[in-house]
């Protein structure tokens, strides 16, 4: 029987001092962002997902951003490397988590890096940022991991902020949304919709027809509603604080078969 596993970690006390890149530090509400965590999960499990925590990392800021621990393409986990060196403690749970499903796992070597956050899937193809925290040996190994198994990877370049999947995500349809001036090349995509707010440019698939989408965009959720998707909105400003957003809190794995 197919089913739907989402991997995610409890924010960490440390939470506030969570790295930033490109955006300007703020104070982050500790208490705030584990009610708004637990909304988060709540959504998923409303929605038919199972989510399986992972050990917490409480000396590890960033660790609830679980997805840039791995990328998942159909039976493999291809464990990163993150280009930030103080993430890397944050892998070995997050191996041994996804290790417990069965899925084969593979790792991210040095010199490479590279982080989940940069990788979206659509279909087959992979699109994968090279900037900050993925480089071109990472993106290198992601291409030997994947692309016997039939996936196609384009590299994309990301200057203008922390990970691809800052600036794009897609609709079930395979439609690209972004904010237009955070994309350093629209044309990579064939269909790319554009959306009027940065945070209007996550959602999270949920299944038939159903989009996880942060409260922050209204015009952005009002674009997509009319194009006939059924919006769950998530109240996540502590994340966004730390440039974190709806796709990074959790690694969503499909189509698995228990």
């Amino acid at each position: 029987m197919a089913s739907r596993k989402a991997l995610v970690r409890r924010p960490s006390p440390r939470l506030a001092e969570g790295l930033v890149t490109h955006i300007d530090r703020r104070p982050v509400d500790a208490a705030l962002a584990l009610g708004q965590w637990e909304a988060y999960v709540g959504a998923l499990r409303a929605h038919g997902w199972e989510t399986i925590e992972v050990a917490p990392a409480e000396d590890c800021p960033d660790g609830v951003f679980i997805e840039d621990t791995m990328v998942v393409y159909r039976n493999v986990a291809l464990i990163a490397r993150p280009g930030a060196g103080s993430r890397r403690p944050e892998i070995p749970a997050a191996e041994e988590a996804v290790a417990a499903l069965c899925l084969s796992v593979n790792r991210v070597r040095e010199p490479g890096t590279l982080e989940g956050g940069d990788v979206l899937k659509i279909g087959d193809t992979l699109y994968v940022g090279r900037g900050g925290r993925t480089n071109t040996a990472g993106i290198r190994q992601l291409r030997a991991a994947f692309e016997p198994l039939g996936a196609r990877v384009v590299a994309a370049p990301v200057t203008k902020v922390l990970h691809l999947k800052s600036a794009v995500t897609a609709l079930p349809n395979g439609t690209v949304i972004g904010c237009t001036p955070l994309v350093d090349d629209v044309s990579l995509f064939p269909h790319f919709l554009p959306v009027p707010e940065e945070s209007g440019a996550h959602v999270v698939l949920l299944g038939g027809g159903k989009l996880l989408m942060a409260a922050s965009a209204p015009r952005s959720a009002e674009l997509i509603a009319s194009l006939g998707y059924e919006l769950v909105l998530v109240d996540i400003s502590e994340f966004e604080k730390l440039e974190g957003c709806v796709t990074c809190l959790s690694v969503r794995l499909r189509d698995l078969y228990v």
